[in-house]
């Protein structure tokens, strides 16, 4: 097979494999949330999410994995002169971390399709970030072909990954904030009316 049709294949199953991962732990989020809803909203909820996660993990995020796993040692097969590149080397370090991440979501997957909840909707946005900073990771590895350069991509994605969580926490408290000014403002409402009675 040409070595063009074969990158080719394999970064289209990164490509789709990315996204299943980006997706599901979406999907987990939403699952974790439909817990604090009222029945029979939160069943609906969560039996739609268990369904929408089986689909997109078995169908789409598990065959990507595999297939990039495939047309990756194929490529390296044709081309093991690559294995000799400190660059490359670093790269399947990040590669094998991805594979880690993939078996922490494929446990939390089954925690989940079995209703069992350990992980809180804030935890599992900062586990959304892990392949952010893989990717970045990589991308900067393979453009660059340095065992080094990348470092600096990285470090950036990091920072904007701490400034991302701080947004999120800082959001959520005014959103608590206003939840709470309006809970109380019908209280009062609510007093006055009484005691009008």
């Amino acid at each position: 097979m040409n070595l063009y049709y074969l990158k080719a294949l394999h970064i289209i199953f990164i490509v789709t494999w990315f996204a299943g991962l980006f997706y599901i732990i979406r999907l987990f989020m939403y699952h974790v949330e439909a817990e604090k809803k009222e029945e029979p909203a939160k069943e609906i909820l969560q039996t739609q999410y268990k369904l929408m996660s089986k689909r997109l993990w078995y169908i789409i995020t598990w065959p990507s994995a595999i297939l990039t796993l495939i047309f990756g040692f194929w490529t390296l097969y044709y081309f093991p002169e690559y294995l000799s590149q400190p660059w490359m080397l670093v790269k399947l370090s990040f590669v094998l971390a991805l594979y880690v991440y993939h078996g922490l979501c494929h446990k939390i997957y089954k925690q989940l399709q079995n209703d069992i909840i350990k992980y809180s909707a804030f935890k599992l946005r900062i586990i959304n970030e892990v392949p952010t900073i893989i990717l970045f990771a990589v991308v900067f590895l393979v453009t660059l072909q340095s065992a080094t350069n990348w470092i600096w991509g990285v470090v950036g994605i990091i920072l904007f990954g701490v400034l991302l969580m701080l947004g999120i926490r800082l959001y959520k408290k005014i959103r608590e904030k206003k939840s709470w000014e309006k809970a109380e403002k019908e209280v009062l409402e609510n007093d006055g009316e009484t005691s009008k009675e």
